[in-house]
Protein backbone atom coordinates (compact mmCIF):
# COMPACT_ATOMS: atom_id res chain seq x y z
CA UNK A 1 0.00 0.00 0.00
CA UNK A 2 1.39 3.51 -0.87
CA UNK A 3 1.51 5.76 2.04
CA UNK A 4 1.89 9.44 1.70
CA UNK A 5 4.19 11.51 3.99
CA UNK A 6 1.29 13.18 4.97
CA UNK A 7 -1.59 10.74 5.58
CA UNK A 8 -1.37 7.16 7.19
CA UNK A 9 -4.02 4.78 8.02
CA UNK A 10 -4.99 3.59 11.06
CA UNK A 11 -5.96 0.14 12.51
CA UNK A 12 -9.89 1.05 12.27
CA UNK A 13 -8.80 2.72 8.55
CA UNK A 14 -9.47 6.28 9.65
CA UNK A 15 -6.82 8.32 8.02
CA UNK A 16 -4.41 10.11 10.32
CA UNK A 17 -2.81 13.03 8.98
CA UNK A 18 0.94 13.67 11.06
CA UNK A 19 -0.27 17.50 10.21
CA UNK A 20 -3.06 17.62 12.60
CA UNK A 21 -0.98 15.68 15.67
CA UNK A 22 1.48 17.93 15.18
CA UNK A 23 -1.06 21.06 15.01
CA UNK A 24 -2.09 19.10 18.42
CA UNK A 25 1.11 19.47 20.03
CA UNK A 26 1.74 22.99 19.17
CA UNK A 27 -1.48 23.92 20.48
CA UNK A 28 -0.74 22.42 23.83
CA UNK A 29 2.72 24.39 23.60
CA UNK A 30 0.67 27.63 23.25
CA UNK A 31 -1.49 26.54 25.95
CA UNK A 32 1.44 25.97 28.69
CA UNK A 33 2.65 28.86 27.44
CA UNK A 34 -0.51 31.11 28.20
CA UNK A 35 -0.22 29.64 31.66
CA UNK A 36 3.62 30.69 31.90
CA UNK A 37 2.54 34.21 30.78
CA UNK A 38 -0.46 35.15 32.90
CA UNK A 39 1.03 33.55 36.28
CA UNK A 40 4.26 35.53 35.36
CA UNK A 41 2.29 38.62 34.79
CA UNK A 42 0.22 38.50 37.95
CA UNK A 43 3.82 37.68 39.82
CA UNK A 44 4.95 40.83 38.36
CA UNK A 45 2.19 43.06 39.30
CA UNK A 46 2.74 45.60 36.24
CA UNK A 47 -1.29 46.40 35.83
CA UNK A 48 -1.46 49.67 37.84
CA UNK A 49 -3.64 52.59 37.47
CA UNK A 50 -0.85 54.55 35.54
CA UNK A 51 1.97 54.06 33.18
CA UNK A 52 4.56 55.58 35.49
CA UNK A 53 3.29 52.88 38.26
CA UNK A 54 3.74 50.11 36.23
CA UNK A 55 7.08 50.63 34.72
CA UNK A 56 8.27 50.91 38.18
CA UNK A 57 6.06 47.49 39.19
CA UNK A 58 8.28 46.31 35.93
CA UNK A 59 11.60 47.20 37.24
CA UNK A 60 10.96 45.68 40.57
CA UNK A 61 10.34 42.84 39.19
CA UNK A 62 12.13 42.82 35.88
CA UNK A 63 12.57 38.87 35.53
CA UNK A 64 9.13 38.08 36.21
CA UNK A 65 8.14 40.06 33.52
CA UNK A 66 10.52 39.49 30.99
CA UNK A 67 9.17 35.68 31.43
CA UNK A 68 5.81 37.01 30.63
CA UNK A 69 7.04 38.45 27.64
CA UNK A 70 8.90 35.45 26.41
CA UNK A 71 6.06 32.77 27.10
CA UNK A 72 3.87 36.33 24.93
CA UNK A 73 5.98 35.50 22.70
CA UNK A 74 6.38 31.89 22.16
CA UNK A 75 2.42 31.67 22.58
CA UNK A 76 2.25 33.35 19.36
CA UNK A 77 5.07 31.55 17.32
CA UNK A 78 3.79 28.07 18.39
CA UNK A 79 0.12 29.21 17.70
CA UNK A 80 1.29 30.28 13.93
CA UNK A 81 2.93 27.26 13.76
CA UNK A 82 -0.25 25.20 15.02
CA UNK A 83 -2.24 27.04 12.08
CA UNK A 84 0.06 26.56 9.82
CA UNK A 85 -0.52 22.99 9.86
CA UNK A 86 -4.21 22.69 10.20
CA UNK A 87 -4.31 24.03 7.22
CA UNK A 88 -2.47 21.60 5.69
CA UNK A 89 -4.63 18.92 7.37
CA UNK A 90 -6.91 16.52 5.04
CA UNK A 91 -9.94 17.70 7.19
CA UNK A 92 -9.11 21.28 5.52
CA UNK A 93 -7.87 20.16 2.38
CA UNK A 94 -11.04 18.83 1.12
CA UNK A 95 -13.03 21.42 2.89
CA UNK A 96 -14.51 19.48 5.42
CA UNK A 97 -13.56 21.99 7.72
CA UNK A 98 -13.41 25.68 6.83
CA UNK A 99 -9.85 27.16 6.09
CA UNK A 100 -10.71 30.48 8.05
CA UNK A 101 -10.35 29.08 11.59
CA UNK A 102 -6.05 28.27 11.08
CA UNK A 103 -6.20 31.55 8.91
CA UNK A 104 -7.62 33.69 12.20
CA UNK A 105 -5.08 31.52 14.22
CA UNK A 106 -2.48 32.85 12.16
CA UNK A 107 -3.20 36.56 12.67
CA UNK A 108 -3.87 36.32 15.95
CA UNK A 109 -0.78 34.38 16.29
CA UNK A 110 1.19 37.25 14.72
CA UNK A 111 -0.61 39.67 16.58
CA UNK A 112 0.38 37.92 20.15
CA UNK A 113 4.18 37.42 18.59
CA UNK A 114 4.29 41.11 18.55
CA UNK A 115 2.99 42.02 21.73
CA UNK A 116 5.61 39.55 23.54
CA UNK A 117 8.20 41.35 21.87
CA UNK A 118 6.45 45.04 22.94
CA UNK A 119 6.53 43.47 26.62
CA UNK A 120 10.42 42.26 26.21
CA UNK A 121 10.74 45.92 25.47
CA UNK A 122 9.54 47.49 28.21
CA UNK A 123 11.25 45.07 30.81
CA UNK A 124 14.63 46.72 28.68
CA UNK A 125 13.31 50.16 28.80
CA UNK A 126 12.26 50.10 32.80
CA UNK A 127 14.62 51.13 35.51
CA UNK A 128 14.43 51.60 39.21
CA UNK A 129 13.78 55.00 40.39
CA UNK A 130 11.95 56.73 37.43
CA UNK A 131 10.09 59.39 38.03
CA UNK A 132 8.85 60.02 34.56
CA UNK A 133 7.96 58.07 31.44
CA UNK A 134 9.40 59.08 27.56
CA UNK A 135 7.40 58.82 24.66
CA UNK A 136 9.29 55.58 23.93
CA UNK A 137 8.18 53.26 26.58
CA UNK A 138 4.36 55.21 25.79
CA UNK A 139 4.47 54.56 22.16
CA UNK A 140 5.66 50.50 23.05
CA UNK A 141 2.82 49.93 26.54
CA UNK A 142 0.12 51.31 23.84
CA UNK A 143 1.51 48.64 21.08
CA UNK A 144 1.64 45.92 23.88
CA UNK A 145 -2.06 46.77 24.77
CA UNK A 146 -3.38 46.89 21.31
CA UNK A 147 -1.44 43.77 19.78
CA UNK A 148 -2.17 41.78 23.32
CA UNK A 149 -6.03 42.22 23.33
CA UNK A 150 -6.24 42.18 19.12
CA UNK A 151 -4.51 38.54 19.42
CA UNK A 152 -6.99 37.28 22.18
CA UNK A 153 -10.01 38.59 20.28
CA UNK A 154 -8.40 37.08 17.21
CA UNK A 155 -8.34 33.96 18.49
CA UNK A 156 -12.10 34.19 19.76
CA UNK A 157 -13.51 34.75 16.26
CA UNK A 158 -11.33 31.89 15.61
CA UNK A 159 -13.72 29.47 18.02
CA UNK A 160 -16.76 31.24 16.82
CA UNK A 161 -15.61 30.07 12.93
CA UNK A 162 -14.73 26.62 14.45
CA UNK A 163 -18.51 26.67 15.86
CA UNK A 164 -20.48 27.97 13.26
CA UNK A 165 -18.77 25.30 11.12
CA UNK A 166 -18.38 21.62 13.13
CA UNK A 167 -21.89 21.05 14.62
CA UNK A 168 -22.21 20.03 10.98
CA UNK A 169 -19.90 16.65 12.04
CA UNK A 170 -21.48 15.55 14.68
CA UNK A 171 -20.02 13.83 17.39
CA UNK A 172 -17.71 14.95 20.38
CA UNK A 173 -17.30 18.05 17.66
CA UNK A 174 -20.89 18.80 17.10
CA UNK A 175 -21.74 18.55 20.83
CA UNK A 176 -18.64 20.96 21.71
CA UNK A 177 -19.62 23.31 19.28
CA UNK A 178 -21.60 25.54 21.34
CA UNK A 179 -19.60 25.92 23.97
CA UNK A 180 -16.18 27.43 21.45
CA UNK A 181 -19.12 30.23 20.14
CA UNK A 182 -19.97 30.83 23.66
CA UNK A 183 -15.85 31.54 24.84
CA UNK A 184 -15.47 32.68 21.47
CA UNK A 185 -17.95 35.82 21.81
CA UNK A 186 -17.31 36.06 25.56
CA UNK A 187 -13.75 36.59 24.10
CA UNK A 188 -14.33 39.87 22.81
CA UNK A 189 -15.34 41.49 26.09
CA UNK A 190 -11.75 41.51 26.16
CA UNK A 191 -12.48 45.02 24.56
CA UNK A 192 -14.32 45.96 27.80
CA UNK A 193 -12.36 47.74 30.81
CA UNK A 194 -15.08 46.99 33.37
CA UNK A 195 -15.37 43.26 32.37
CA UNK A 196 -12.34 41.99 33.72
CA UNK A 197 -13.99 39.07 35.72
CA UNK A 198 -15.05 37.90 32.38
CA UNK A 199 -11.49 38.56 30.99
CA UNK A 200 -10.33 35.70 33.48
CA UNK A 201 -13.15 33.81 33.06
CA UNK A 202 -13.01 33.53 29.42
CA UNK A 203 -9.01 33.15 29.37
CA UNK A 204 -9.72 30.32 31.33
CA UNK A 205 -12.00 28.56 29.29
CA UNK A 206 -9.62 29.37 25.99
CA UNK A 207 -6.87 27.90 27.55
CA UNK A 208 -9.34 24.62 28.72
CA UNK A 209 -10.87 24.70 24.74
CA UNK A 210 -6.93 24.50 23.65
CA UNK A 211 -6.23 21.33 25.99
CA UNK A 212 -9.41 19.45 24.58
CA UNK A 213 -8.84 20.31 21.09
CA UNK A 214 -4.96 19.17 21.26
CA UNK A 215 -6.04 16.03 22.93
CA UNK A 216 -8.49 15.41 19.99
CA UNK A 217 -5.74 16.21 17.52
CA UNK A 218 -2.94 14.24 18.82
CA UNK A 219 -5.64 11.17 19.04
CA UNK A 220 -7.03 11.49 15.87
CA UNK A 221 -10.75 11.52 17.66
CA UNK A 222 -11.23 15.16 15.03
CA UNK A 223 -10.18 13.09 11.83
CA UNK A 224 -12.82 10.14 13.12
CA UNK A 225 -15.25 12.62 13.95
CA UNK A 226 -15.10 14.04 10.14
CA UNK A 227 -14.19 10.69 8.32
CA UNK A 228 -17.88 10.42 8.40
CA UNK A 229 -18.58 12.86 6.88
CA UNK A 230 -16.04 12.18 4.18
CA UNK A 231 -17.05 8.23 3.40
CA UNK A 232 -20.75 9.79 3.12
CA UNK A 233 -20.24 11.82 0.77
Amino acid sequence: MNVSHQTVKSAAGAPRDSAASRAGLLLLLTAAANAVMVYARLAADADQSTLLESMRAIAANKAMYSLNGVARLISGITLIAAAWFLLRTWVIRERFETPVVPRLFLASGAFTTVSGVCALALAALAAGGLETVDATAETVSHLRWLTGKIGFATAGLALVAAALHRWKAGGAIGRAAPAAAVIGIAMQLIWVDAATIMHRISGAAFFVWLIVVSVMLVSGRVERCFSSMRNSS
